[in-house]
């Protein structure tokens, strides 16, 4: 298992990670199998979508604002982060992508997303190859 540290700089960001799996599976010798990304925390997910136009990931997290507001009177953890735990869950803590020769099998469009919704922080993700 490879674990790297992820430092964000703002409430909600999504970063892209992918050059850092890649190098993880390059460095495991595993030449074919599942590449597993998680996040091991309850404010942050994982996610793959598109990586050229930077517009996609204003306009997930623009969307995610959206359906779950910061502040809402209805709110109950006293922490006052709900809206980070529903984005967390709605995004999800793993994702999980084949490896063919020693190269992730994306889409060509395809990015993988670390995604803070409780920044800025220091956060682990986790890689297990088999």
């Amino acid at each position: 298992m490879k674990e790297l540290t992820i430092r964000t700089s703002r409430r909600d960001q999504f970063v892209n990670v992918t050059s850092e799996v890649q190098q993880a599976v390059t460095d495991s010798g595993v030449k074919d199998g599942v590449c597993t990304v998680f996040v091991p925390h309850t404010t942050a997910g994982i996610t793959i979508n598109e990586n050229a136009d930077p517009d996609v990931v204003a306009d997930i997290l623009y969307a995610l604002d959206k359906a779950v507001p910061w502040t809402s009177p209805y709110y109950r953890h006293g922490e006052g982060n709900t809206a980070a735990h529903v984005k967390a869950s709605m995004m999800g803590s793993s994702a999980q992508i084949p490896v063919k020769n020693e190269r992730l099998q994306l889409g060509t469009w395809q990015a993988i997303y670390f995604c803070e919704f409780d920044g800025p922080r220091s956060r682990t993700l986790w890689i297990v190859l088999k």
